[in-house]
């Protein structure tokens, strides 16, 4: 009778050994570097498409000509009527979302981030069509957004595609998703570095070269491409800037305390109006149009508010505006964008948050020169800092607008203080929201969200620092009674594991015994004569003393198996050893002990817990 090292039922859709195992890692970092590839030349060109439809729609509403050069919509002479321009652009979206597909509402990013959790990775084909261009009208009627969220989830869909035509595994697509998205980010902004990041922080949430080649290259190609079409420079021509760096630290640390804030408290006001829209008595089709006649009529006191914005950051990151207008943009920028946001429509959150938070940096410099005017710190340089500050904290991606705000820029004096204050702000926002910006929406859907990365102890871990060294074997010809009988007294020996190696004279393995096992074997012969080599498993899996536990726990995975006994390579077969489950928790309890037991330090004091 041939048993099984498993005690319980096979898991529920387990897959077999064979559908587990594939070629060699080598080789598919090869495939999937080729097409990241692909993927980074296409969203280069996506994103090129998609900054020209956004400059097509601008100059067609606002302008009534036709022509794809990038246009400022506050530029318009329309007067009151440029206040109908943003809700004809929000019935247009709301009829797309209605009709086409509703994963184009919102910003992209948490779209991208459910496809990795609960879709496999996996994006509809009329996403990678319908984002770009629902994005492209909402900006181009007004809408005060970037265009870099849907490129990001346009990217990603791409990525997906790619990975649906070919075959994966639900691991493989997620990277050429967030090679798409890497892609898209860094073909927008000219920012490959902090593409690259992004993907790693926001979707992929993991550091191996698996991932990290195949990202690298899209990034690279898609950089290349905007290089080609739109030019090599900085996404904002910014002129040489004083840090203020040492003098200016103190400061800083205010700052990142106020970004902190803002971020949180951007966050809060953005769910806040989404759910506002939730509870009004009108089809959520026509939302978007609600929110577009709120910003029309900001847009036209404010006409700042309107488009992208990429000219308005670049005015204030070289200290073209007042005080009084950089307290307009700030606040009426921040309204336009969550009423247009919370709305259900489509755009990107990080140009807006931009400009919003550059004029928060840029405000409070100038009230620090008025406080202490020996002080002469540089608007442009607090307003830099503040940028990548604000959405660094509210995403959860500090490294990455770190990065990025350097990038955009090519300013270096700038990483110092973009370091201090963009963790100080993420501190603060950690301490205040237990979400972010970008998995709110989808903690509310009931999904979780842990956006800490760290190695797997299994991974550290070899067999033998976990395994019991009393295996507890049992020779091949005692009965299936007799292993009962001594199981019912409590031999200490015998109750230790729920399977027992079989060994024979010689000290070899000859298979293995479990519970499960003994109880089929009693249940076909009540009286227990058959021998525990006929009741249970010959020639078992086992592990070894010296491999990984990884390794060990993937064999337990492939081939259904609770425990597993150790033998020697260099005596083969002899045992040595067991590794059951409570032996694999072991390390994972080692790792909780790392983290959480305290030991007597040098200095004992009751205000140091």
């Amino acid at each position: 009778m041939q048993g099984n090292q498993e005690t319980g039922p096979p898991a529920a859709g387990l897959p077999l050994m064979q559908d587990l195992e594939g070629p060699p890692r080598q080789s598919r970092i090869l495939v999937l570097s080729l097409l990241a590839a692909a993927i980074g030349l296409a969203a280069g060109v996506i994103a090129y498409i998609l900054y020209h439809l956004i400059g097509f729609f601008t100059n067609l509403f606002f302008f009534h000509r036709i022509s794809f050069q990038f246009t400022s919509a506050r530029l318009n002479l329309l007067g009151p009527w440029e206040i109908a321009i943003p809700v004809i652009g929000g019935v247009i979206v709301g009829l797309m979302a209605k009709y086409g597909s509703s994963k184009i509402k919102g910003h992209g990013i948490p779209e991208a981030m459910e496809a990795v959790l609960v879709g496999h990775s996996k994006i509809e084909p009329r996403v990678a069509v319908l984002k770009p261009l629902s994005a492209a009208i909402a900006i181009g009627t007004g809408g005060p957004f970037g265009a870099e969220g849907p490129i990001i989830q346009t990217g990603g869909a791409v990525g997906s595609l790619v990975g649906q035509l070919f075959n994966s595994t639900a691991a493989e697509r997620k990277v050429l998703l967030a090679c798409g998205a890497a892609a898209g980010m860094s073909a927008t902004f000219n920012t490959p570095i902090a593409g690259v990041i992004l993907s790693i922080e926001l979707l992929l949430f993991e550091f191996k070269a698996r991932s990290f080649i195949p990202l690298v290259i899209a990034s690279t190609l898609a950089t290349a491409v905007h290089w080609v079409l739109l030019g090599r420079g900085p996404m904002f021509a910014v002129g040489q800037i004083d840090f203020a760096v040492p003098r200016g630290l103190p400061f800083y640390l205010v700052l990142g305390l106020l970004c902190g804030v803002a971020a949180v408290g951007f966050t809060k006001a953005l769910y806040f109006a989404e759910d506002l829209f939730e509870k009004l008595p009108v089809n959520d089709m026509w939302w978007p149009a609600i929110g577009a006649l709120g910003l029309g009529v900001i847009g036209y006191f404010v006409p700042r508010v309107l488009g992208v914005g990429y000219d308005t950051i670049g005015d204030i990151l070289n200290n073209h505006l007042a005080m009084k207008m950089l307290v307009l943009v700030l606040l009426f920028k921040t309204l336009a964008l969550v009423i247009s946001l919370g709305s259900g429509t489509s755009g990107g959150l990080l140009a807006p948050m931009f400009m919003s938070s550059a004029a928060l940096g840029g405000v409070f410099a100038a009230l620090v020169n008025r406080v202490f005017p020996a002080a002469h710190v540089a608007s442009t340089g607090f307003a830099l800092v503040a940028m990548g500050a604000v959405f660094g904290a509210a995403a959860r991606a500090p490294f990455t607008f770190i990065i990025f705000a350097f990038e955009i820029t090519r300013n270096y004096d700038s990483v110092l203080p973009l370091m201090l204050v963009t963790v100080i702000a993420d501190a603060v926002a950690m301490l205040l929201s237990p979400s972010s910006i970008m998995t709110e929406k989808l903690v509310r859907r009931g999904l979780h969200i842990d956006q800490d990365y760290e190695s797997d102890v299994l991974q550290e871990v070899s067999v033998s620092e976990v395994m019991d060294r009393n295996a507890a074997s049992v020779p091949p010809e005692m009965t299936v009674r007799e292993l009962a009988d001594r199981i019912a007294r409590g031999d200490p020996a015998a109750i230790a594991h729920q399977g027992h190696p079989v060994v024979d004279h010689s000290g070899r393995l000859v298979g293995i015994i479990t519970r499960s096992d003994l109880l089929r074997a009693l249940d076909k012969d009540a009286s227990g004569r058959m021998a525990v080599l006929q009741a249970g498993t010959k020639d078992p899996i086992v592990a070894y003393p010296d491999e990984l536990l990884s390794e060990a726990v993937a064999r337990m995975l492939r081939h259904d198996m609770g425990r597993l006994p150790v033998v020697s390579r260099e005596e083969p077969n002899r045992v040595i050893g067991y590794l059951g489950r409570s032996q694999v928790m072991a390390a994972r309890a080692r790792r909780l002990e790392e983290e959480y037991l305290r030991e007597p330090g040098w200095i004992h004091s009751r205000f140091l817990p």
